[in-house]
């Protein structure tokens, strides 16, 4: 409002942002939110909602609406996140098929629902007559070495093309749709901006680029991804509505709804996946959020199954039944398999974080096309002579879970026939045939290929999990160790281990079991998940009386994991990058002050302070331009340096434009003020600028002998952006999330200058 009678009539004064401008209140890119100012703007809302409601119809039907919002939004995020889910599972199979022949039928159908009507048996329901493979369909048969080298060939050309597609997509229109996505969103729902990173363009390359990366037959997985797919369409759907798109707190609250039913539609684990949202990504999630996600996390589930109800995404992604229950002394065999899983975990972290690094300070990551085009080639040589890798990753996965029937013609089931003691389906330990020998090499040689692979893999530009890829590697691990202890069993039944539980010809050992332990051993050494872990084997497979084996696996390989470093991989590209995310899970141990670490340090120039009302717009222009803080402490004047509150850049920035276009008498010299009644000056002065209500009058304060175990417990549990540090109620300095990181990053002997972001 103008005012230009009252004041003695000596001046004219404005605060002309009674009403909100746009764009106060809003943050810059690579900039972290204010939690608290986020969620009392919330609590202001939704008190001026409720008191409203009791005035008129319209209110409360208005207030209704508020509240139902949320669970509608969640609808839309299942709908969407499950139809691209199911899309992408869809086209990756039809695709990664397409590398090895084509359908006569429909050159639109996969190998296997180009089957589906054929007349063949059982045992050849993979060569039906209407599936061509490319050296049938070019020189008319499929046999001889001519025939092997053109599939061979044409396998790679394939595989190049994806992938070359691929990273060429994502480099030209969305840098962003590269990796995992989880460090990132793990970072942004802490609340760090990252502009783009969830929008429209990113949504629709990720999404393209992901179909085209599985099916190049790299060693990677969609299921990472599909969590940034789907935080991606929660975060579009968002702008629907008002209470979502203007509060960055209340939008990450939906994001960590929508990461659940990222993971929901990866594996089909509802309930896994919202213990995945709260264990591993999210930040803030109150008890309203767990329910939401949940519900996100059903709907999309189910819609992924109405679109694909015949592919690897129904409700049950890896389904096994297994005849025998396991016994008590397996537990040593599983626990082996956790120790294996914590290794490989470790060795892959030090591994893929070693080579990540060396890609960023070399000329390596200048060239992403010829990275992606050299690791597909090798990839895509090696995996062909290969059937366990030349398959896809998910189809190995169940194979090496499935518990060998009568009717399984796979080689790791052709063990010396005695069916003298089988009943129904259930089979005695045989002795291995040349089958399960021959099985048992092939998948040897596809471990220590995927070990290896997956370091160069995963990291590169274009979309890559971990989850399905570190299953593997412990699903082939526990196969082998399966099979060992089978035959150990039928060979040596009278050995103490074996005694009084495995008689001769008993069906004592499941190695599909053992291919579980160890896929949950390995994807928990990696990721360090523990209790999301096992609902989410429990919800794969279907298996709920193997928990214990899976926890005994899990923690195992977690505290071995541990045992040789602290992070998981999700934390440790999140340090790599720079990322400004505070770890909640570790602790502070060291018994430094507040002085310490806040600035200006000794020998610095003095704090950048606004006085309260002594300051001119060109005063306050100044500091803007000189410096590149994302706010500044308000005192009462440079002499007394007591503080009043704080102010942010961006705020400051938007106000004094608006001031300057539409408020008449606002120049240069005119005075800024923070308090509620204009200083006195001479009526010649022009007018006065009132800025009052962009002011935070609590900022969070700590004396300067604040033990920083305390001051690190507020920034974690309070999400704060910064601190300010005063000594008897006068201003000392201040310490920013960045200041804190850069601390723990010293005491931990790690380089302070990694935080690479010009963030505040």
């Amino acid at each position: 409002s103008y005012n230009g009678g009252e004041m003695n009539g000596t001046s004219k004064m404005m605060d002309f942002l009674e009403e909100p401008l746009p764009g106060v209140g809003t943050y810059e890119d690579f900039n972290t939110i204010d939690w608290v100012r986020e969620k009392s703007r919330d609590r202001d809302r939704h008190r001026e909602i409720t008191s409203r409601s009791k005035e008129s119809t319209w209110a409360l039907i208005h207030s209704v609406s508020d509240a139902f919002s949320g669970w509608l939004l969640m609808l839309f995020i299942g709908l969407l996140a499950g139809s691209l889910a199911g899309l992408i599972d869809i086209s990756a199979h039809w695709m990664t098929d397409l590398k090895e022949g084509v359908c006569l039928a429909g050159f639109w159908f996969n190998h296997e629902h180009c089957c589906w009507k054929s007349n063949t048996t059982f045992t050849d329901r993979d060569k039906c007559p209407e599936w061509k493979s490319w050296s049938q369909l070019i020189i008319g048969h499929g046999e001889g070495a001519f025939a092997y080298i053109l599939n061979y060939l044409m396998y790679v050309i394939w595989a190049l093309l994806f992938s070359l597609l691929a990273v060429l997509l994502v480099k030209g229109f969305a840098p962003y749709a590269c990796g995992s996505g989880i460090p990132e969103i793990k970072t942004i729902l802490s609340g760090f901006i990252i502009r783009g990173y969830l929008g429209k363009w990113t949504l629709i390359i990720k999404t393209i680029t992901l179909v085209l990366a599985v099916s190049s037959g790299l060693s990677l997985g969609k299921e990472g991804p599909l969590v940034h797919v789907a935080c991606c369409c929660g975060n579009i759907l968002c702008h629907l509505f008002t209470k979502y798109r203007k509060n960055e707190a209340k939008r990450r609250e939906v994001l960590s709804a929508a990461a659940a039913a990222g993971v929901s539609v990866a594996f089909g684990a509802p309930i896994g996946g919202v213990l995945f949202s709260l264990e591993e990504v999210s930040y803030y999630f109150p008890l309203k959020t767990l329910w939401r996600s949940f519900f996100a996390a059903l709907v999309a589930a189910f819609t992924l199954r109405s679109i694909n109800p015949f592919g690897n995404s129904r409700l049950v992604l890896f389904y096994v039944e297994f005849h025998m229950p396991w016994h008590l002394l397996e537990l040593v065999p599983f626990i082996l398999l956790g120790i294996f899983g914590g290794l490989w975990g470790a060795f892959f972290i030090r591994s893929n974080i070693a080579w990540c690094r060396r890609r960023k300070t070399t000329k390596l990551g200048k060239y992403p096309v010829l990275e992606v085009f050299v690791v597909t080639a090798i990839t895509a040589i090696l995996a062909f002579p290969n059937e366990y890798t030349r398959m896809s990753t998910s189809e190995l996965i169940s194979e090496l879970f499935n518990d060998c029937g009568i009717l399984d013609s796979s080689k790791l089931c052709e063990y010396v026939n005695d069916f003298n003691s089988t009943k129904g389906d259930d089979l005695p330990d045989r002795a291995a045939g040349p089958g399960v020998y021959t099985a048992m090499w092939q998948l040897a040689l596809a471990l220590i290929m995927k070990v290896f692979i997956t370091i160069f893999t995963f990291g590169m530009k274009v979309p890559s999990g971990l989850f399905i890829p570190s299953m593997a590697v412990g699903a082939i691990a526990g196969r082998l160790l399966g099979v060992a202890m089978e035959q150990l069993a039928f060979y040596h039944h009278d050995w103490v281990i074996f005694s009084g539980w495995c008689s001769q010809g008993a069906d004592c050992i499941t190695p599909g079991l053992y291919a579980m332990v160890g896929a949950a051993a390995c994807l928990g050494g990696v990721t360090r998940m523990t209790v999301s872990l096992v609902v989410i084997m429990f919800e794969l497979t279907g298996g709920l009386e193997y928990i214990v084996p899976l926890m005994a696996a899990a923690m195992t390989s977690k505290w071995m994991a541990d045992a040789i470093g602290r992070e998981g991989i999700y934390d440790a590209h999140i340090r790599l990058n720079g990322y400004p995310f505070l770890e909640a899970k570790e602790e502070f141990s060291h018994k430094t002050l507040a002085m310490d670490v806040m600035r200006p340090r000794r020998n610095d120039p003095p704090l950048t302070v606004i006085t309260q009302d002594s300051m001119t717009v060109e005063d306050v222009e100044t500091i803007i331009n000189e410096t590149t803080y994302s706010g500044y402490p308000v005192v009462v004047s440079r002499e007394s340096q007591r503080l009043v509150g704080f102010v942010l850049r961006r705020d400051l920035i938007i106000s004094i434009e608006n001031a300057r276009k539409k408020q008449d008498g606002i120049v240069s010299t005119s005075i800024i003020y923070f308090t509620d009644h204009s200083p006195p000056l001479p009526p010649s002065f022009p007018s006065m600028l009132k800025l009052r209500s962009i002011l935070d009058l609590s900022p969070f304060t700590v004396t300067d002998q604040t033990p920083m175990e305390i001051v690190v417990d507020i920034f974690r549990k309070l999400g704060l952006r910064q601190c300010l540090v005063t000594h008897n109620g006068k201003l000392l300095g201040i310490i920013t999330k960045k200041d804190v990181l850069k601390h723990i990053a010293q005491l931990a002997n790690q380089d302070p200058d990694s935080i690479l972001f010009n963030w505040q």
